[in-house]
């Protein structure tokens, strides 16, 4: 029931590509560090890279009055433009550079969280930038369906924050905590028996991370098609949101930016007016609304890129656009889709081509 629920974050279908990628992710950005571009993968998430292992080309960052956030010169979306780019195909090269050079989350995974958040943090001050973390691994992960997982227990759990928060150090990072986990609270999914666990959890990581200077938290919340704002709100307190910098909202989902935004602020005013960040990687042309409801969540077709990242929203409630999910990466095995978090560049093609 619950992997067919169309409210729900798509979160979860990105744990498939968290298997190998926590040392790459360091090594990459260690060769980064060292001024090489190297084959450090960067963040494949098990995906195919576009292609044979190449140097990823040169990608811009944003200008960071408007957009501090790192960009990764490893990841897919580079690697794609590197590979098109080899073909002599610039039309899709430049479709995909739409995506490459726009920052997009680091999803932190299991093993070697240490190496892995101090490889990203590290290339991102190199970078005079900062780094843009999303934490998943919270015990009994989504409720035993699609992306079951996290770590063995509460205590599993908290060695992995503190390998992190190690790993972050004294640089600037911003961390979307655990998509789905208050969520799946809220509307039931997880069993009764975990709940006390999780809010324990999920309040010892905000004080945690929170004790890196330089660190920004942000609880998730889900998005404005699964629970309303009255549903949320004592939950986020309960979670300790008022220790954190604010909440996330549509985190791989396809909300507009509008609907989030005036969802947001409703949530907001109920929790002592704490601001908010949206995902808008794929929301350009909101939800799908065909075929099947239980799975317009899964790669979605006609789907775009949504507002570019970037911190100068116009809104004080609204502390940044934020590209969470990466774009072109699969929801899972649907539509023609290959596994959940593997690099699809005919899918990351559609995005762009659909982006006005």
């Amino acid at each position: 029931m619950y992997g067919g629920y169309t409210g729900r974050s798509a979160a979860r279908r990105r744990v498939a590509g968290l298997r190998t990628t926590g040392t790459a992710a360091a090594v990459g950005a260690a060769l980064l560090l060292a001024g090489c571009s190297g084959d450090g993968d960067g963040g494949s998430r098990g995906g195919s890279e576009g292609g044979d292992r190449k140097a990823a080309p040169a990608v811009s960052q944003q200008p960071r009055a408007e957009d501090p956030y790192w960009v990764n010169p490893e990841g897919n979306a580079a690697r794609q433009v590197a590979a098109y780019t080899e073909d002599g195909d610039e039309e899709k090269s430049a479709l995909i550079r739409r995506i490459a050079e726009r920052p997009v989350g680091e999803w932190i995974s299991p093993d070697n969280a240490e190496d892995q958040v101090r490889g990203v943090t590290e290339a991102a001050a190199a970078a005079d930038r900062d780094a843009l973390l999303v934490l998943y691994n919270i015990p009994h992960r989504d409720c035993g369906q699609f992306s079951k997982g996290g770590a063995a227990d509460g205590d599993a759990y908290r060695a992995w924050l503190e390998s992190v928060a190690q790993g972050i150090g004294d640089r600037g990072a911003t961390v979307i905590l655990e998509p789905d986990a208050l969520l799946h609270l809220v509307d039931g999914c997880t069993p009764q028996e975990f709940h006390e666990e999780r809010y324990d959890l999920l309040k010892g990581a905000i004080q945690r991370l929170k004790q890196q200077p330089a660190t920004k938290v942000y609880l998730d919340a889900g998005n404005a098609g699964w629970q309303t704002p009255e549903a949320l709100h004592q939950p986020l307190e309960r979670a300790g949101v008022a220790a954190a910098d604010g909440f996330s909202l549509n985190v791989s989902n396809f909300q507009t930016t509008s609907v989030s935004t005036e969802f947001g602020k409703k949530v907001s005013e109920k929790i002592g007016g704490k601001p908010f960040v949206i995902d808008t990687s794929r929301n350009g042309n909101g939800p799908y609304t065909g075929g099947d409801p239980a799975e317009n969540w899964c790669n979605p077709p006609g789907r775009a890129l949504g507002d570019a990242p970037t911190t100068a929203t116009g809104d004080e409630r609204v502390d940044a656009y934020l590209w969470i999910k990466r774009p072109g990466e699969s929801d899972g095995e649907c539509k023609g889709g290959p596994k959940a978090g593997d690099w699809w560049p005919e899918y990351a093609l559609g995005l762009a081509r659909a982006t006005r």
